[in-house]
């Protein structure tokens, strides 16, 4: 390799490792720009940062600063000097979009997500959960204390779903089942758009009556109230027993494998002969993919996905092998997977069973 190659790689280098230590900062700008409204008030057409300033309550030169760094990151664009507009990337931060992402923007740059991550190394060391030890309880039990923050992000988890929502009734079979449990469902977005695609099936959101709070609403919006039952419960107690399949989005990654055995063993219970658990999560390669196509589809997001659940929940991302054991210890037999390439990086994992 010729010295210039070699320097080149190494301005690359050292370019990576600059941009991923700025990381924190950059979601920080954007949790900034979500709570100065700096989308709502940029708008489509170019706007000067004086008049952005003044209806978002701040001073003119740092709202200029903002909204550079802003365009820095590609969600602005600055047409003339202090003069800027919204980039299709930057509309996602308008909560008045059906595909808005503010929710999810403002829980993942919360104060009670990011601090357990100050203790990631301890958490690697010890394999200890670093949340309850900043909080003095579990993730969950700290929502439950805190109604804002639950609703924050029941709110945040809505947003997170809807692209499989879109997705998933158009990539699965729904039509040989009669009924469906769409077990941890939250506000129902999930099964809201299968049951508005099916029309010959029937459901229930099976949740704590704290993660069914915007349910209601979500059922009425669709039209499916009388089509829909929601069903208030702890899955680690119970599943309610009456449907042939049983669905889970991003439940299992919150728990441990003990954990993740007790839920699909309640599902297991209940399953009817010729029944289905389809638990739609990301399924990690036995090595890590760092090609290009890899790069498009997830970016390595999956793997931070992976120490956000050892920080601050406890659970895991997990490869085929792993759901192939939580299963297995669960009674039931993993049959398939398939990639959800409309949402990655989910697939689709059915199990039977076994």
């Amino acid at each position: 390799m010729a010295n210039t190659d070699v320097q080149a790689a190494g301005v690359a280098d050292r370019d990576l490792i600059v941009r991923l230590a700025f990381g924190s900062m950059a979601a920080q700008t954007l949790r900034a720009a979500v709570r100065l409204r700096v989308v709502e008030l940029v708008g489509d057409t170019p706007r000067r940062a004086a008049d952005v300033a003044v209806d978002a309550g701040a001073e003119p030169q740092p709202m200029t600063r903002l909204l550079r760094a802003l365009t820095g990151l590609g969600l602005l664009r600055e047409h003339a000097p202090d003069t800027f507009s919204v980039t299709p990337a930057g509309a996602l931060l308008d909560p008045g979009r059906p595909d808005s992402l503010t929710s999810f923007v403002r829980m993942f740059t919360e104060p009670a997500i990011v601090r357990a991550w100050e203790h990631l190394d301890g958490s690697i060391r010890t394999g200890e959960v670093a949340f309850d030890a900043v909080f003095g309880t579990d993730f969950f039990s700290h929502l439950a204390q805190h109604p804002k923050l639950s609703a924050d992000f029941n709110a945040a988890m809505s947003q997170a779903v809807s692209e499989t929502a879109a997705a998933l009734p158009y990539a699965f079979d729904f039509d040989r089942f009669t009924t469906v449990t769409d077990v941890g469902g939250g506000d129902g977005t999930l099964l809201a758009g299968v049951l508005a695609a099916h029309q010959g099936l029937t459901g229930a959101v099976f949740d704590t009556a704290q993660g069914l709070a915007e349910a209601p609403k979500t059922m009425a919006r669709h039209g499916l109230k009388e089509r829909c039952s929601l069903i208030a419960g702890d899955f680690f107690r119970s599943v309610p027993e009456g449907s042939d399949l049983y669905m889970m989005k991003s439940i299992l990654h919150d728990w441990t494998d003990d954990q993740a055995v007790t839920i699909l063993s309640h599902c297991r219970k209940v399953l009817p002969p010729g029944g289905l658990v389809l638990i739609v999560e990301p399924v990690l390669p036995e090595v890590v993919d760092t090609s290009a196509e890899a790069d498009v589809t997830d970016g390595g997001v999956t793997y931070l996905s992976d120490l956000n659940m050892l920080v601050n929940l406890g659970g895991r991302e997990r490869t085929r092998r792993d759901f192939e054991e939580v299963c297995h210890r669960a009674g039931l037999s993993l049959i398939s997977v398939t990639p959800l390439t409309d949402a990655a990086p989910f697939s689709l994992i059915e199990a039977v069973a076994g």
